[in-house]
């Protein structure tokens, strides 16, 4: 018999529901923090970087634009993508159908807090002073 063990009580997932759709804490351990992460059709996640943490996407469903630094790369389903700590990054959804990636955090902190935006439809703007995002098309 195999045990599924998760750093959250059984059935009690954490989900936050955020304007530009949902997440769904998958696994949260001292080492890492796995999300299951839904954008709408039409919305995007802030513009924003970590102090902290790398991130590792893995895009299940759907299709998106990933702004990384000054990149932006198209993905859809299989697609794998890293963010190094400190890069810019964001998520997109331009398509019809929801967006779906899972997100693998590493690093030493994992808190909300560890966001840093440079642009927010959604007026959570709060940037250092003298920081600036990357020259975006």
């Amino acid at each position: 018999m195999v045990r599924l063990e998760v750093g959250l009580e059984a059935g009690k997932l954490e989900e936050d529901h955020r304007p530009w759709g949902y997440y769904r804490v998958l696994a949260d351990e001292p080492d890492h923090k796995v999300k299951r992460i839904v954008v709408y059709p039409g919305q995007r996640l802030s513009l924003q970087r970590h102090r902290r943490r790398s991130e590792h996407w893995y895009f299940i469903e759907g299709s998106a634009i990933v702004t990384r630094n000054d990149d932006e790369i198209p993905v859809e389903s299989g697609i794998s993508l890293d963010i190094p700590v400190g890069s810019w990054h964001r998520v997109s959804n331009p398509g019809g159908d929801n967006a779906v990636f899972i997100e693998v955090q590493t690093g030493d902190y994992f808190g909300e807090d560890d966001i840093e935006r440079a642009e927010d439809d959604y007026g959570r703007l709060a940037i250092s002073l003298g920081v600036e995002g990357p020259a975006l098309k």
